[in-house]
């Protein structure tokens, strides 16, 4: 049981890590290429999908080719800054970020262009900041798209496991997530050990998706009512 809570608190932190970073990521993009208009814009909105239908284990191979010892960025990292993200708990981060971003990058942008665009050009119209518009019209209006995408990149990034397992390893209480634990169990035959994990984890993915369904703004504005 201590190798299954031990998976499950670093899975958690992986995945809130990789989940703050694509709540950032994401929103700018999706603001970006919602309210831009530049030669590109749908192809560089399906490169930055490719995740989404792309097999883990090559976004893996291509994080190692990036972030390895011989890689560009990872030379650069070592040489710099004496630092490796391969085989660490950072590297988990990495992966589940990169696999996990169109789904809060995709519902970001479509809410965005949800957004009436009167209601932004009103505020111009009574000389408040392009920065203000964003966070007082803008964002409150999309937020419940946005919203949605995270919750659904969070459990995505809980689940994680083909790149994962390449770049970050299955190394227990350092880089072992619930999912790389689930599939070293069945590989030793441990068959109690995997099916504590797949209840834990699947115990946290539905108590998540709950809790999105209350957080949604439409559920709230319902209930005060």
């Amino acid at each position: 049981m201590d190798i299954a809570w031990t998976a499950l608190a670093l899975s958690l932190k992986v995945a809130a890590w990789a989940t703050a970073l694509n709540l950032l990521l994401g929103i700018g993009t999706g603001y970006l290429l919602a309210r831009t208009r530049f030669p590109g814009r749908e192809l560089l909105d399906a490169l930055l999908t490719l995740p989404m239908v792309m097999p883990p284990t090559v976004l893996g191979y291509y994080l190692l080719v990036l972030l390895g010892r011989r890689g560009t960025l990872g030379v650069w990292l070592q040489d710099n800054f004496g630092i490796s993200r391969i085989f660490t708990w950072q590297g988990a981060v990495i992966a589940s970020t990169v696999v996990a971003f169109p789904l809060v990058f995709k519902p970001a942008r479509a809410a965005f262009e949800a957004v009436d665009g009167q209601l932004e050009q009103a505020a111009r119209v009574l000389g408040i900041s392009e920065l203000a518009i964003f966070f007082r019209v803008t964002l409150p209006l999309a937020w419940r798209g946005i919203l949605a995408g995270v919750l659904l990149g969070f459990v995505r990034a809980l689940g994680e496991f083909g790149a994962t397992l390449m770049v970050a390893g299955s190394i227990p209480g350092k880089t072992q997530t619930l999912s790389v634990a689930v599939y070293e169990a069945v590989q030793a035959g441990q068959d109690d050990v995997a099916n504590t994990l797949v209840v834990i984890i699947s115990v946290v993915c539905i108590v998540v998706l709950l809790s999105a369904g209350r957080l949604a703004p439409g559920r709230v504005a319902h209930k005060g009512r």
